[in-house]
């Protein structure tokens, strides 16, 4: 019996540190501050007044992997810089996971995949990926030049690790960012995520 309250107590804890980290579409995206892969200090803020993309990313993902290695994510990052959208990739991978890559590592790893981002950034402690309630990767948002949040859930419409489901898939990215590039509000403004549980540090 105590082992079940503690069990309970323990679920109810993280259920509520959950509800916590949620970053709400509509409300103002967290400011945050991050090393890249070279070691450059990016903030959010930085880039007030253009549309920005965050993605979760993990290497190590089959669900990442589908859309890096069949190249679908690199076109959805170029089509996105092409219009001035700034695309921003953070791994949240904790140091002690066999997923984790050290930043030079994880820079080789982009250019292998002819990846396009803005920056890749490294948080290792989880402390955006938690703030922003980031539970999967891929994990997508959106946050406009006003700096509020206008999308956060998956990258397309179909979850799986299959890299033929693609070209059938609703691209959440891309049309959402088209819509908000065009002045409109995004017509699926929250999706469900798919891929890998983020590999986030443990509480000490």
């Amino acid at each position: 019996m105590k082992l079940l309250r503690r069990t309970l107590i323990a679920t109810a804890a993280l259920i509520a540190l959950g509800a916590q980290a949620t970053t709400t579409v509509g409300q103002p995206a967290p400011d945050f501050a991050l090393k890249d892969t070279s070691g450059k200090t990016v903030r959010l803020s930085d880039f007030k007044g253009k549309h920005v993309v965050l993605e979760w990313t993990n290497p190590g993902c089959p669900f990442v992997k589908k859309h890096y290695d069949s190249g679908n994510m690199s076109a959805t990052q170029k089509d996105a810089t092409g219009q001035g959208v700034v695309w921003l990739s953070i791994n949240s991978t904790e140091k002690a996971s066999s997923d984790y890559l050290e930043p030079a590592q994880l820079q080789v790893w982009a250019q292998t995949r002819k990846a396009a981002p803005t920056a890749m950034l490294m948080d290792e402690e989880g402390t955006v990926g938690q703030r922003y309630g980031a539970r999967t990767t891929p994990h997508l948002y959106i946050v406009n030049p006003q700096g509020v949040l206008v999308y956060a859930g998956g990258i397309d419409s179909i979850p799986s690790a299959r890299p033929a489901d693609i070209e059938k898939a609703t691209n959440y990215v891309k049309v959402g960012l088209a819509e908000a590039l065009a002045g409109k509000p995004i017509s699926a403004a929250t999706t469900a995520p798919y891929g890998c549980s983020i590999k986030y540090k443990s509480p000490a």
